[in-house]
């Protein structure tokens, strides 16, 4: 079995090509499903956040057309896709899959949602059976791998995250928030994570809005903000800076909004943080004159400022991947070893109970303690006779030599058979 990884992220395609290859939590599993009933797919997993899609998925022999399922599924034609896309396979596929949970990847090194978002599409593909043998080991493996990198450095003491690097812009915008209005749309675990960071900012009023009145309701209270009722928003917002993160799927404020905004607060200028994938904002509210927007990929100049801090903690985490990924090399090349071992063991089985069986009549004149110590020696020379050669073909998996493979199992079987199958797969 291997392993296929297909995707594009913040370094491969602008977020005008991401947005549209968004997944909403609603439709993951639906997704998943749907990859895993792919022609070729034997297991598959999807992961969506707002800087990446990829596939993730095991086969047996030939490999899945992942692009194809990929344009096919968002309507998409595949020759706009293709220079945007990565693919990666077997120990290469699980490297990056690594990097990604341990947040080497990410547009903002050691930011720690993405493995929870990692965890939620493991868990969601495990739901509907969409993993169940090798890419499960696979996806344990990583967890346990990005929880290393977060015990054994200090990748993440920064807290830092798309919502903080979004604060920090608007921080670089005003010199200060003392005494600045933001408006906070979305109550998500990212609009959460943003307003805790734009109240260490020390910002003198903050007001939600969310679809969910509760839930906005719940983190206003904690935070002692104030609450505008999502139907409201458009009549009423009055803000210096409104960070945007609901992924509704299509832009809640439009060209229109911008017009009215602007009048009411009399053509003060208004800063949108728009950290959403599909955007909030339309591209077109950019182009009135005192209304000034940054997307996710904006971010990236001041998360890349921010990067030099944790270069060190970085290249620490890289070498436990590195690691890692030669342990599951290693481990995977024992596992193609067993097939080679068991043939080895069956046929020559077989040829010590055929020449037993072929000199039966003589070893019926022998008493039953006589017979039985036959059969012992004779399973006792096999084994030692057995030792070296599977120790050989332990040898010839660890260091992954198939053609060693193949032939101790013909030189031992006579049967090349089962390696003439392999050479057609």
């Amino acid at each position: 079995m291997s392993l296929s990884l297909l995707g594009v992220n913040h370094k491969s395609a602008p977020v005008e090509l991401r947005e549209k290859l968004a997944v909403p939590a609603h439709r993951l599993a639906e997704v998943t499903r749907r990859l895993a009933g792919h022609p070729g797919v034997r297991e598959g997993m999807v992961l969506s956040t707002c800087n990446r899609v990829e596939l993730l998925t095991s086969h047996d022999q030939a490999e899945p057309d992942l692009l194809d399922f990929l344009g096919g599924y968002f309507a998409i034609e595949t020759a706009s896709l293709r220079p945007h896309i990565y693919q990666l396979r077997e120990h290469d596929a699980m490297r990056h899959l690594f990097r990604v949970a341990a947040s080497l990847d990410s547009m903002v090194i050691g930011e720690p949602q993405i493995l929870g978002q990692v965890k939620q599409a493991y868990s969601v593909a495990r739901e509907v059976g969409a993993v169940n043998g090798e890419l499960d080991r696979a996806l344990q493996r990583t967890l346990t791998v990005a929880k290393k990198v977060r015990s054994q450095t200090r990748i993440g003491d920064t807290g830092v995250s798309i919502a903080s690097v979004a604060v920090e812009l608007a921080r670089k915008i005003f010199g200060t928030l003392e005494g600045k209005t933001l408006c906070l749309v979305g109550a998500g675990k990212m609009g959460q994570l943003a307003a805790r960071h734009l109240m260490k900012q020390g910002a003198s009023r903050l007001v939600l809005a969310n679809r969910t009145q509760a839930a906005a309701q719940a983190l206003a209270t904690e935070l002692n903000a104030e609450v505008l009722p999502f139907d409201q928003l458009m009549d009423e917002l009055d803000a210096d800076i409104v960070i945007t993160t609901t992924g509704a799927g299509q832009p809640i404020f439009r060209r229109e909004h911008g017009i009215a905004l602007l009048q009411r607060r009399r053509n003060r200028p208004i800063f949108f943080i728009d950290i959403a994938v599909p955007r909030d904002v339309d591209p077109a509210m950019e182009k009135l004159e005192g209304i000034f927007v940054y997307n996710i990929d904006d971010l990236q100049k001041v998360a890349n400022d921010n990067r030099n801090g944790r270069c060190q903690e970085a290249e620490r985490a890289e070498i436990i991947v590195e690691h890692e990924v030669a342990r599951y090399r290693d481990t995977q090349h024992a596992l193609d070893a067993v097939p080679a071992i068991v043939a080895v063991q069956s046929r020559l089985e077989d040829f010590r109970r055929q020449e037993l069986a072929r000199h039966a009549s003589h070893l019926a004149a022998l008493d039953p303690r006589a017979r039985a110590a036959v059969e012992e020696v004779s399973r006792g020379l096999l084994q030692k006779v057995l030792h070296g050669p599977l120790t050989a073909l332990k040898n010839a998996a660890r260091e992954g030599d198939a053609e060693a493979l193949r032939a101790i199992r013909v030189a031992l079987t006579g049967d090349s058979s089962e390696a003439d199958e392999d050479e057609t797969d």
